[in-house]
């Protein structure tokens, strides 16, 4: 759990510290007073703060965002009373339309920019590890949900709706279900073409915030075991390295699934192993705690052909881009289902729960690194939304300008800044709500 809240805050400290320098950068270069810099918000008392100049630099208690107080801007801390004033030349309103244009869209540029950059970063050092269609030699084993829908193991999936697969990629069968509106999965079982037809409601669990919890579909891989734990049932019971299970009980069973599946729905605790032993066949008696062996077996990267894709500097910097415009794509659809009806936002909204679930229970740099490109490009969109109280409702008022000539008056930025708190609030409190409901299995 520790270790997973040190991910969220460190990856949420750099986001809204390089965000907010997105607007303080371009306020300083025009010359616009910027009266606090915050990392986290700061109600009431500041964990630390320094005047350095014009600016005060602090760090709040509250680690919902932060922000940048600039003067003569109208933002979420309703501090109205310089506007009662004339305007001065280093005040926000006092600046052209297109130098408050370029201060508000910092913020998101930066989101988009550091997202892009992580992505390309993560492409040029580790490259796209992925196994071939045709080397998933064992198909794909299942789990209780993909079975229901009509998956079995051993299964191929070789394409959506006609368009063929030459990897095998998870992300993009559901992708494809949820965002292109195809309803067919082309198979191969036992090397016959089988197409597979999902419902509506099937293909709408893809999007629900409990699937994350299913595997759905994983390689298939035979149940030799690679590490035997010390002091363990297996290692009493003579199991070792290398040895393949073929049976339990008299009864086949050749695959890792398999060997999980049976040993979590038999009420047994003493069972009678079938081993495959360089080419001898031996069985051994084996007594589980709490139906565990104790044993590790070899992952697809031990069996199976794992293929790789590399990039050079330069080639993984469009990559990167067209991986997160790829994100961006997704969220724009998933609102579009949304207001369509066809997602529910109670099944795939989430707060800060939802977010640190996102990370690794381990630390592992690579996964950090890129659930925060996913983060900064998702909250770069949610900000850039026409909602006030967001970069994305100052931006609309700016370009309502630029386009009539006309600027919107400050008092009813004012008045519609505060709806938008309002509302903005509401939502956190409600996603938020969703995570403590799911906490309790409601």
């Amino acid at each position: 759990m520790w270790i997973t809240i040190a991910q969220l805050l460190l990856s949420l400290s750099i986001l809204v510290i390089l965000h907010e320098c997105g607007h303080f950068f371009p306020a300083k270069w025009f010359k616009t007073r910027v009266e606090k810099f915050y990392l986290f918000f700061n109600p009431y008392f500041s964990l630390f703060k320094k005047q350095i100049g014009e600016t005060e630099y602090g760090i709040g208690w509250l680690p919902l965002g932060g922000y940048v107080k600039i003067a003569g801007m109208v933002d979420e801390s309703f501090d109205t009373a310089q506007l009662q004033n004339e305007p001065q030349p280093w005040e926000f309103r006092s600046k052209p339309a297109w130098q408050r244009l370029i201060i508000m869209i910092g913020g998101v540029t930066i989101n988009f920019i550091l997202g892009f950059f992580i992505f390309a970063m993560l492409l040029w050092s580790k490259g796209i590890d992925y196994i071939k269609t045709e080397d998933l030699k064992y198909g794909i084993t299942t789990d209780s949900v993909s079975r229901t829908m009509g998956f079995q193991d051993g299964d191929l999936i070789v394409g959506v709706q006609g368009e063929k697969l030459d990897r095998f990629d998870r992300r993009s069968v559901i992708r494809k279900l949820v965002f292109e509106d195809k309803h067919i999965v082309n198979l191969l079982r036992d090397g016959q073409p089988l197409d597979l037809a999902l419902t509506d409601e099937q293909i709408a669990f893809f999007t629900k915030y409990d699937s994350k919890d299913y595997l759905l579909w994983g390689p298939r891989t035979i149940a030799r075991i690679k590490e035997v734990t010390d002091d363990s049932p297996a290692k009493k019971s003579g199991v070792m390295a290398g040895d393949r299970i073929i049976g339990i009980n008299q009864s086949e069973v050749i695959y890792v699934s398999d060997v999980k599946n049976y040993l979590s729905k038999s009420e047994e605790q003493n069972f009678n192993l079938s081993l495959l032993r360089g080419s001898d066949t031996i069985n051994l008696a084996l007594s589980t705690q709490d139906k565990k062996m104790g044993v590790y077996f070899e992952t697809p990267a031990d069996q199976l052909i794992i293929s790789k894709e590399s990039f050079t500097f330069l080639e993984s910097l469009p990559k990167g881009v067209t991986k997160g415009i790829d994100l961006l794509s997704d969220q724009l659809k998933a609102f579009g289902h949304m207001f369509a009806g066809k997602i529910k936002a109670k099944d795939s909204l989430g707060g800060f729960a939802s977010i640190a679930g996102m990370f690794d229970k381990t630390w592992d740099w690579p996964s950090f690194w890129h659930t925060t490109a996913i983060i900064s490009i998702i909250l770069g969109f949610m900000n850039l939304l026409p909602i006030p109280a967001l970069d994305g409702g100052y931006v609309l008022f700016l370009l309502i300008e630029v386009v009539t000539g006309r600027k919107v008056s400050d008092k009813f930025i004012e008045k519609a800044t505060m709806i938008g708190f309002i509302l903005l609030l509401g939502l956190l409190l409600y996603a938020n709500g969703l995570d403590v409901l799911r906490h309790f299995g409601k």
